[in-house]
């Protein structure tokens, strides 16, 4: 198959922060050398709320195998790279897992320069309340794309670690249609089981399945949600809630700079509302600034439900774990502009965000689709070129003939008229103005045409159809809507021997 790595897209502050965080007060700086990864190392770790880290949060890993390995190593004077993502029906679409292996080669090259013990841990934020966007999936089909939905949910206020799963097995069922005839099965019974049960949630079964995925590979997932994790957090929460009014003040003069620049903040500033939500009474809301004093008092309320917002999180993570650098996408990236003013405020090291890598699969039946009609894959990213292109040359060739004589008559005709005895009687322009008209007719019925052969089809069109499904589903690049498991099903280690490489590239130029 083939691969292609894409420039990660995003608003005006993720180009600031991919090309510019060295310069860019917003951003923390990314380490140039090995000396330099290795300084930030110990920094961390000298800041670090629990110095026995992995002891602290061990049950909130559940790690074995490698993964549980490579947290041993780094427990006692390694470090992490992080990267995370809230739970998606189905493990998500692709980027979670281009996520996922970019950590895995960062942390493998930095383990090789700066001769330390490194770990790959994955976030995993089923803390999280967005229903909306963890209950559906996209798969590609022989006919294009297919969205593959929950039923709606009626409070969704309620953490995803919360939310029952219910009965997937219809999707599950297409899901696995939509592989094919697939080699390698095993990963699609992983997802049978991790996505069953009665007591499973749409945030557990999400973890399981990372783990069972990601574990033999090295990657660690820690549950956002585990009471192992909740505890270890409380210590920035409380600070975050003494300090909210620091906090909004620094984030207030920081949405004013961007703003200055004629930059959008990236998160939305919700005044009279701290970082900190609390799940005390089964709905997650953000705690009121005006009862932060008493919830900064673990004596006197139930804390054991906090948890930050997304402005908070790479803090407490940096906090709770010994972690030199979060990997994030485009959205994440441009909102840690906001993170490093909250980190100000707190008076901690402010973490370090480095992109994600981005990319394409070209499987072989949708290069053999793009070769026999001689269409690249960026020709697809146009919702309507190609199928135009391909509906018009399935025209009948008696018809397209017949279009073509009648423009040429046409232009013979007013020709001969502009030349005709009394032509002066009318201004030129009228007779161009007849021109035009008649040709703009002609457009019109040739298009009309062209949308028949496109409403009735043919298989050219059937054919791009498969190829914009697999590769822009919905207009989507790939990475950003389809789900990953019917790749990892047809191609297995192959789909990993073909994407590592890129993505070891990508990490070396980090």
């Amino acid at each position: 198959m083939r691969v292609i790595s894409t420039p990660i897209a995003g608003s005006g502050l993720t180009r600031i922060g991919v090309q510019e965080s060295s310069s860019s007060r917003w951003f923390a700086p990314v380490p140039a050398s090995p000396g330099e990864w290795r300084a930030r190392a110990g920094r961390i770790r000298d800041a670090l709320v629990h110095e026995d880290w992995l002891a602290v949060l061990d049950s909130g890993f559940d790690a074995s195998g490698p993964a549980a390995g490579r947290l041993e190593r780094a427990s006692s004077s390694g470090f992490a790279v992080t990267t995370g993502q809230q739970p998606g029906l189905f493990g998500g679409p692709l980027y979670t897992w281009w996520k996922a292996l970019t950590a895995l080669a960062l942390a493998d090259r930095l383990e090789r320069e700066t001769g330390l013990p490194v770990v790959p841990i994955f976030w995993a934020a089923t803390d999280d309340s967005d229903y909306a966007e963890a209950a559906s999936t996209v798969i590609a089909t022989a006919t294009g794309f297919e969205e593959l939905t929950l039923p709606p949910h009626a409070d969704s206020s309620i953490s995803l670690a919360r939310v029952s799963l219910g009965d997937v097995s219809s999707q599950f069922e297409r899901l696995a249609a939509a592989t094919g005839s697939a080699p390698n099965r095993g990963i699609l019974e992983i997802l049978r089981q991790t996505y069953s049960g009665s007591h499973t949630t749409l945030g557990s079964a999400y973890v399981a399945l990372l783990r069972e995925v990601l574990g033999p590979l090295g990657i660690a997932v820690i549950d956002a949600s585990h009471p192992a994790v909740r505890a270890a957090s409380l210590p920035v929460l409380h600070d975050a809630l003494a300090k909210e009014a620091g906090i909004e003040a620094s984030l207030m003069s920081r949405s004013d700079e961007l703003k200055a620049m004629k930059l959008s903040p990236q998160v939305k500033l919700v005044r009279g509302r701290t970082l900190v939500f609390s799940e005390g009474n089964g709905q997650r809301d953000r705690i009121r600034s005006v009862d932060a004093a008493d919830m900064a008092d673990a004596a006197s309320a139930d804390t054991s439900d906090l948890g930050p917002n997304v402005l908070l999180r790479p803090i407490v993570e940096r906090a709770i774990l010994p972690t030199v650098a979060y990997v994030g996408g485009p959205a994440e990236i441009a909102y840690f502009a906001q993170v490093t003013a909250v980190a100000d405020a707190l008076n901690t090291p402010a973490p370090i965000v480095v992109r994600r890598w981005s990319g394409m699969v070209v499987e072989p039946r949708i290069e053999r689709i793009l070769s026999r009609y001689a269409v690249d894959v960026a020709d697809l990213r146009d919702p309507h070129a190609v199928e135009t292109r391909l509906a018009r040359e399935s025209l009948p060739s008696g018809l397209v003939d017949h279009i073509a004589d009648f423009r040429k008559s046409v232009a013979d005709s007013m020709s001969a008229l502009s030349e005709a005895d009394g032509a002066g009687l009318v201004p030129p322009a009228v007779l161009d103005g007849v021109t035009g008209n008649i040709g703009h007719r002609l457009d019109r019925l040739e298009r009309r045409y062209i949308a028949a052969v496109k409403r009735d089809g043919n298989e050219a069109l059937r054919e791009i159809a498969i190829a914009r499904g697999a590769l822009f589903p919905g207009g989507s690049p790939q990475e950003r809507s389809l789900n990953g498991i019917p790749l990892f099903a047809r191609y297995g280690d192959d789909l990993m021997a073909a994407v590592m490489p890129e993505i070891r590239t990508h990490a070396d130029s980090i």
